[in-house]
Formats: C-alpha cells, sequence, structure tokens
C-alpha cells in the first residue's frame, strides 16, 4: 500500500531525510534527533505540567503539538511522532503504568499462559490515536514537503524485556533466565511481538509515516549468536512485512558487536550508537546501507566550541551520501537547548562546509 503523499526518493523535493535513505548524494546530510521532543524543551513541560504521559501519548492535537515543537525551534529535516514504544504492549492486554521511577506493567509476562492471554491487536481498534496523530502531522507538514514523517515502535526483543521484568531492568535476570530456561516461550512472545508491530506499522504508513524506525534499546545486551538466534528473525520478518512501503532504520544501543547482523536483518539504514566511528561501521557495512548517528548525548551538555567541533567531526566522519546526522541514544532533559540549535545549525550549514573542505577535515 502506497503512503500517503508518497514521493519518489530522487525527486530533488521529497524529503532530505528519504533521499538520504535512498543513499542519493545530497550537497548535505539531514539531521533530527532521538527523543529531540521532550523533557529539555520548556513548550513541552508547559504541556505535560497539565496532563500526564500517557494521556499525552493518547491525545492527537497534543502529542501532535509535542512532535512539531523541536521543527518550530529548530528547523530539523525530520519529525518523529510522539507517543512511548510500550503503547503495543498496553494494546495487547498488559497494564501500563508511568511514575517517577519509569514504566511498569502491572503484571509481568513469566509463563507461557502469560503469553498465551495476551491478544494481537488491531490497530486501528487498540490504538487508533496514534493513526490519528500522523493524519495530523501530515496536515501540518503539507507546506513543508522536505521535512520527512517517521513513525516508529519497539523491537519485539526490547518490548519483552520491558513486558517480562515488568519495566526498566540492570540485568534483565528474569528475561535471560526465560532465554536459558524456557525458550520456546520468549520465542511464542516474540512471534506475537513481531505480528503486532508488523500490524502497527502498517497502520502508521497508511496514515502518513514516510519513514519509520525500531528501537531495540536491549537487543545489546545479548551476544552476537544469541542475538542471531532470537532477535535477528523477529526484525527480519517486520522488514520483510513492510516491504517497499517505507524505509526502516533500526536502532540498537551497545551496538558495536552486532552491526553485521543487524544489517543483516534486510533493514535500509542501521543507527549506530556512539561506541563505533561511523567511519568503522562504514567500513565494516559496505557502501549499500544508510548509516545513522552517531553523537553521544552527553557530549551535547559541553561548551559551544566542544559541540561544534564534535559536529564538524560528525559530518567528517558521516559524509553526505547515505547518512542522516543523529545522537546515538535519545537526548537527555539536562541538555541546553542552544546546543541542539548549535549541533543543528552546524549540520545544516554543512553544504558550504562540504564544498569549501572546511576545517577538521569536513
Amino acid at each position: 500500500m502506497t503512503p500517503l503523499d508518497a514521493v519518489s526518493p530522487a525527486d530533488s523535493q521529497a524529503p532530505l531525510l528519504l533521499r538520504a535513505l535512498a543513499r542519493e548524494p545530497l550537497a548535505r546530510p539531514p539531521v533530527w534527533l532521538m527523543r529531540q521532543a521532550g523533557r529539555y524543551m520548556d513548550e513541552y513541560q508547559a504541556i505535560r505540567s497539565r496532563v500526564d504521559f500517557l494521556t499525552l501519548c493518547k491525545t492527537p492535537e497534543l502529542a501532535a503539538e509535542v512532535s512539531l515543537q523541536p521543527l518550530r525551534a529548530f528547523d530539523v529535516d525530520a519529525v518523529i511522532m510522539f507517543c512511548d514504544i510500550l503503547i503495543p504492549c498496553e494494546a495487547m492486554g498488559m497494564t501500563l503504568h508511568f511514575g517517577d521511577g519509569g514504566p511498569r506493567f502491572e503484571t509481568p509476562v513469566r509463563s507461557a499462559a502469560d503469553v498465551a492471554r495476551l491478544a494481537i491487536p488491531d490497530p486501528h481498534a487498540r490504538m487508533g490515536f496514534v493513526g490519528d496523530l500522523l493524519r495530523l502531522l501530515r496536515h501540518e507538514l503539507r507546506q513543508q514537503p522536505q521535512t520527512a514523517l517517521i513513525g516508529f515502535a519497539g523491537a519485539p526483543w526490547t518490548l519483552a524485556a520491558y513486558m517480562i521484568e515488568g519495566g526498566g531492568s540492570r540485568h534483565f535476570m528474569h528475561l535471560k533466565q526465560m532465554l536459558y530456561n524456557e525458550p520456546a516461550v520468549l520465542r511464542q512472545l516474540l512471534d506475537k511481538l513481531s505480528e503486532t508491530i508488523i500490524a502497527y506499522l502498517g497502520a502508521q504508513i497508511e496514515a502518513g509515516a514516510q519513514a519509520v524506525q525500531l528501537f531495540d534499546t536491549w537487543a545489546g545486551i545479548v551476544d552476537a549468536p544469541t542475538y542471531r538466534a532470537f532477535i535477528q528473525p523477529s526484525v527480519a520478518r517486520i522488514v520483510e512485512a513492510i516491504g517497499d512501503k517505507a524505509p526502516v532504520t533500526l536502532y540498537v544501543n551497545g551496538s558495536p558487536h552486532l552491526l553485521e547482523a543487524m544489517a543483516q536483518t534486510g533493514v535500509d539504514c542501521v543507527s549506530v550508537d556512539w561506541l563505533t566511528p561511523l567511519s568503522d561501521a562504514r567500513a565494516r557495512l559496505g557502501p549499500n546501507l544508510a548509516l545513522q548517528g552517531n553523537l553521544d548525548p552527553v557530549a551535547l551538555l559541553a561548551g559551544p566550541d566542544v559541540v561544534r567541533g564534535l559536529a564538524l567531526e560528525l559530518l567528517s566522519e558521516g559524509g553526505a551520501r547515505g547518512f542522516i546526522a543523529n545522537v546515538g541514544h535519545g537526548l537527555l532533559p539536562q541538555t541546553p537547548r542552544e546546543n541542539v540549535r548549535l549541533l543543528v545549525d552546524t549540520i545544516r550549514d554543512s553544504a558550504r562546509l562540504l564544498a569549501t573542505g572546511a576545517s577538521h577535515g569536513v
């Protein structure tokens, strides 16, 4: 099914992000930032002061406003819908709460019976607010055809980690116990999650998402053989189901040992964290895959000279073909707003820098 307002990446008026994902030669790379909407912005805090987090996620008008705040503030090249990766888990039948300690599930998944009770939800019936949000965003972006709209989902392994642990975890004891003691149960859960995410991302694309990103935050806690046996198949299944409907980016935190296995899922783009230099990632993965990343988000707490220097190094490492400038994980709440502006402005000005061979090897 063709996404709404679909355009060919070869079209010079197409969003810069889509052209980068298609590995076109560009005057500069596009730039957007994971968690670019959120707690470091006063505009976001003003809205959050009136509503709780889940209400914000489920109210399309408010979520659209939050999604658009970074575009208005920094002129980024893509808007990513504001939501939470655990929304599909709630739709499957989990009871989800957000508090000071982060997300918590009232009753974790610990057995085959728990997995059997989970539904594979209809995304239109159970998560229709996400489609409404994307349609609102497409409407708001109608006069800005070069700004891409990104949808996303948590990858099955990461969602399973939260569901089994009951929330965040340091050691993922319950997840790994199921991995080692009841692998068949874990596979059943990953299968259900894969079906859920296939339908969920399909609905997002139908509603107007032009590209999608899979966040597999916790895939880096296992070795490469385990990744290939348990995680890679579910991601590959999702990518195959999406087909040519929209390009897919895959992000894994702590991924240096997994880059090749990530690429073998069939994704269009691998999002690299700051532990792997982009030049190393390119040498390992070759020229036919787009790369995204990979500034350490903590670096954005440094002084402006440091931030600008790191942005120039990012340009030098990534280049302008098949590269999307981003951070290697989400922006921190303490991030100075002016540093976000400096990073984005430096990247956006990089057409001139790249053309003139400016300092820092750009």
